[in-house]
């Protein structure tokens, strides 16, 4: 694909022009349009010229035969990058967004900050607003192993506020009984009220110190059960995957999307998006992304594979502990028809005082 750098003075203004209409319209944009709006004086014939070529190009299409031109994903990629000019938040909408998310996060716990701030997002945007973080590290009421042969267990661990989570795990072949019993007691008795995280080092510390005064069989279960709960029997590959499907995803204002609906094609398109926006893990994965980046990030229509079909743009923006260590992202998702240039430091401002007020 073309850079900015390799279009004639022309065909940039022409380019621009294009975009920018359809950006405020969402409709093609023909020739004759443009040659008596453009800054310089040019016929339509020329201009239609300069517009086949930007076609031949990638960055414009034709919708229809005799329709004007729309930008094509690759013509919005090089308009963001290269030539949008991002608009700065007035003092009233930094305000606003720093007084809510401020507001939230003295009366609420983090989940409910964060989930005030998707709402913020999507209420100033239009759009629908994202946000990936980790899930709440919730203490531990009851643990017990459950044989189901000689050589697996089911472990069943279940949250103070009453979530349940299964694994299966290997254990010794001829395991009695009543050693599941044993590692069920142990364990129960150590992790009610803590974390996994904090029970497990409490646990490990008494076996290696042999305080424990367990069977070789029931400590083998045991550390069997700690490992898999915390991933140390996975691959990275498969930890890191595990790892984004256990973040908690909030999306909030779909029917925001419906607002500026006009015509089928794009009621088409929102209920696309809609379909697309249920497959979670696709979006965890999408959002896992953004996490790599410094910064907000943007995927524009075909360039994000998990939602090619709607044709949708995400924006999205990492926000930070007081480590610097990313810990989760928010942003927004809508039609590729958004106004880049305000909701680009709408989505990085508010990730910046999310993060902030998190510390």
């Amino acid at each position: 694909m073309p850079a900015v750098k390799d279009l004639n003075e022309r065909s940039r203004e022409i380019f621009r022009r294009v975009v920018e209409t359809y950006l405020e319209t969402g409709e093609p944009v023909g020739s004759r349009f443009l040659s008596q709006n453009l800054p310089i004086t040019l016929s339509a014939a020329t201009v239609r010229n300069v517009m086949s070529d930007l076609e031949a190009l990638g960055l414009l299409a034709a919708p229809h035969t005799s329709a004007g031109r729309l930008p094509t994903d690759a013509g919005l990629r090089l308009f963001v990058d290269g030539l949008l000019e991002v608009g700065d938040l007035t003092t009233e909408e930094r305000r606003t967004i720093e007084s809510q998310v401020a507001r939230s996060s003295k009366a609420n716990s983090v989940e409910e900050v964060l989930k005030d701030a998707s709402q913020l997002l999507s209420g100033l945007s239009r759009c629908a607003g994202l946000v990936l973080a980790p899930k709440a590290d919730q203490p531990l009421k009851h643990i017990e192993f459950v044989a189901v042969d000689s050589g697996r267990a089911l472990v069943v661990l279940v949250s103070e506020d009453e979530s349940v989570e299964n694994r299966m795990i290997d254990v010794p072949r001829g395991l009695t009984p009543s050693a599941l019993v044993e590692a069920t007691n142990f364990l129960n008795a150590r992790l009610r009220g803590r974390t996994m995280l904090a029970a497990r080092q409490i646990i490990q510390e008494e076996i290696d110190s042999r305080k424990a005064e367990l069977s070789t069989l029931t400590q083998r279960v045991v550390e069997a059960g700690l490992a898999v709960w915390s991933g140390d029997q996975k691959n990275q590959s498969d930890k890191a995957a595990d790892d984004l499907l256990q973040r908690s995803l909030i999306v909030s204002g779909q029917s925001r999307l419906l607002e500026d609906v006009s015509a089928m094609e794009d009621l088409e398109q929102i209920r696309l998006l809609f379909q697309e926006l249920e497959n979670k893990a696709d979006l965890v994965q999408l959002l896992g992304l953004a996490e790599e980046a410094e910064g907000v990030r943007l995927f524009i229509g075909s360039e994000n594979q998990h939602f090619a079909l709607s044709g949708s743009s995400v924006i999205v923006s990492p926000f930070m502990d007081e480590s610097r260590r990313v810990v989760g992202v928010l942003g927004v998702i809508g039609p590729t028809r958004l106004n880049y240039a305000r909701i680009i430091p709408m989505v990085d401002y508010t990730a910046k005082v999310v993060g902030r007020l998190l510390r």
